[in-house]
């Protein structure tokens, strides 16, 4: 890879961790604080996810982020009509499955999965925020935003290939238990 290309990478890993603090700031306001937290989270996520690859003229990468977004997006919006569940706050009964988090891990996986660790990591700590943020708010119950990470993060795997096959996180799971490993070649 490049060197530019790498510090393109580097830089957008840093913008996401940074990211990642900034939005726990206005967070503390409340459940309107913890919603725009996660709104700006997801944007952010989703912005990385489709302008990495564009700028580095990776516009296969683009457009298989934008169809992993996409399709975790659809997924959770089905999934929705079809599982009518009370929001926390009451709201409406939208609740299964979190659209936010369905977005950014799908936005997260593509990126790692494209990129690999260095912009993976930051990016999925940058969603497992928007999933608290969005439980923070009681716009979802936990197992809302879990299953939402679940279609995302299936989605960004499913649907981004490759970049560089050196490192990678891979999910993992069976009947008892689930997780990521870490694998690397040397």
């Amino acid at each position: 890879m490049p060197l530019y290309r790498a510090r393109i990478i580097a830089a957008s890993a840093r913008a996401l961790g940074a990211a990642s603090i900034l939005l726990a700031s206005p967070a503390m306001a409340g459940t309107h604080g913890w919603g725009q937290a996660s709104d700006i989270g997801r944007d952010i996520l989703l912005g990385a996810a489709l302008g990495v690859p564009a700028v580095q003229g990776d516009w296969s990468g683009s457009l298989q982020a934008g169809g992993s977004v996409l399709l975790a997006g659809g997924a959770a919006y089905g999934l929705k009509r079809l599982f009518p569940e009370q929001r926390p706050d009451r709201s409406d009964r939208k609740s299964f499955p979190s659209g936010h988090s369905s977005e950014a891990f799908a936005a997260a996986a593509s990126l790692e999965n494209r990129y690999g660790w260095k912009a993976g990591l930051p990016a999925f700590a940058v969603a497992s925020f928007v999933a608290t943020a969005r439980v923070e708010a009681r716009k979802h119950h936990w197992y809302d935003v879990v299953a939402g990470a679940a279609i995302g993060t299936g989605s960004g795997f499913l649907l981004t290939s490759r970049r560089n096959q050196n490192v990678r996180l891979v999910p993992w799971g069976d009947s008892k238990a689930g997780g990521i490993s870490l694998t690397a070649r040397f």
